[in-house]
């Protein structure tokens, strides 16, 4: 067999047909923990957009108070959107998706849309109409709904059926908001299980999808997983995509990666789950997913204002070389030949279900001798392809 070499690092450089994208959030990030204050200067939204524009980004995502403070007046967050507005046009970015800050100001310690105060809830309304507003205003197509501080820590503060009915409620009335205004807009939901409260109301993207069929405009609704919330859990991620993709829900999704299931690490997208993600970009590229690949995370703690732009430059090398690595995966003779053998066996049997229910099909299923024991002697040689899998990644192949 001819050995594939390793192509030059010139083919992984970002372009804006990556469709890649960052938040003001995840470059902006400061570096602050529960047990440190920040390590890096604040950045201004406008000098971000030029950054990752001159990177290769190709979108920048924002809560709202990322880039308009929550008490700022009318005016000054008119001057500010105009000058933002002006930083994407004079560097050929664009905003994919926005969403509301219904976490960071202490009014939401007990949840926004699920919390036990009307008034809380109201506001939180308010707070999100304004910001699909100022989405909408920016060209954001997508608006995303991460729960934040919606759940519990003292179990007995909450009933969970009636926390449900109220998610609905705020789902369904700003689904209502957005179709009166005859905004193009579609929502995304993200979960998460826990952090920063104890347990977090839709914690999976299957509890997010079965939530989404009882709302009143569930065509307008999709996911946003991300890949730390799952890994969270010890689930797999590639699975929960799958998923969302077959249902027609995966809206937008966010990327970055995790050890295991501790708190949310936002960690460098590639960094740690290498075969995971590699199937993850394989997964995406080959079922047409057309969003963007939006990083959600942010650089350590350790690094100074370069090693922010160091670590965006290397999630979208990293998405680039796991792209070109399942090229490399479907071009192998070797992986594919294996495959096809895998995937072969009894035609007529896999005739008699494929056209689905008959009577006819049932009664002939039924009456044949599929002698299970001998089916049970037949090894599926998925050590030797996980093997080459390695290999491929690993660049021996």
């Amino acid at each position: 067999m001819t050995q594939i070499k390793e192509a030059t690092s010139d083919q992984y450089t970002p372009t804006k047909a990556d469709k890649f994208s960052f938040g003001l959030w995840t470059v902006g990030n400061q570096g602050r923990d529960p047990f440190g204050e920040v390590v890096r200067p604040e950045l201004q939204s406008t000098y971000i957009v030029k950054k990752l524009s001159e990177l290769g980004a190709w979108g920048v995502n924002l809560h709202d108070n990322d880039l308009v403070p929550f008490d700022a007046t009318p005016q000054k967050r008119d001057q500010i959107v105009r000058d933002f507005k002006q930083a994407l046009n004079d560097y050929g970015m664009v905003v994919p998706e926005a969403t509301t800050d219904l976490f960071r100001h202490p009014v939401f310690k007990d949840g926004a849309f699920t919390s036990v105060d009307p008034s809380v809830r109201s506001f939180a309304l308010q707070k999100t109409m304004r910001s699909i507003d100022l989405g909408v205003e920016l060209g954001a197509p997508i608006y995303v709904f991460w729960g934040g501080r919606e759940g519990v820590d003292a179990e007995a503060s909450k009933n969970p059926v009636d926390a449900i009915k109220r998610m609905r409620d705020a789902i369904n009335f700003l689904s209502e908001y957005v179709l009166d205004n005859g905004y193009q807009l579609r929502f995304a939901l993200e979960p998460k299980p826990n952090e920063p409260r104890s347990d977090t109301y839709f914690p999976t993207i299957g509890h997010m999808l079965a939530f989404i069929a009882t709302l009143d405009h569930p065509e307008m609704v999709g996911v946003n997983p991300e890949v730390a919330h799952e890994h969270m859990l010890g689930l797999n991620f590639v699975h929960g995509v799958a998923q969302a993709l077959e249902a027609g829900k995966l809206f937008h999704i966010d990327l970055n990666d995790q050890k295991g299931p501790r708190y949310d690490q936002d960690l460098r997208f590639g960094s740690e789950n290498i075969k995971s993600l590699f199937f993850l970009v394989k997964l995406l590229e080959e079922q047409g997913y057309t969003g963007p690949r939006h990083f959600d995370a942010h650089a350590y703690r350790t690094e100074d204002e370069q090693g922010v732009w160091d670590f965006a430059t290397g999630c979208m090398r990293t998405y680039n070389i796991f792209k070109e690595k399942a090229r490399r995966f479907n071009a192998d003779p070797e992986i594919q030949a294996l495959l096809q053998e895998i995937n072969s066996g009894d035609s007529v049997h896999a005739a008699l279900f494929s056209g689905g229910y008959s009577k006819a099909a049932a009664n002939q299923i039924k009456a044949i001798d599929f002698q299970p024991d001998m089916l049970a002697r037949r090894g599926y040689k998925y050590e030797k392809l996980d093997q080459l899998t390695i290999e491929l990644l690993l660049g021996t192949r």
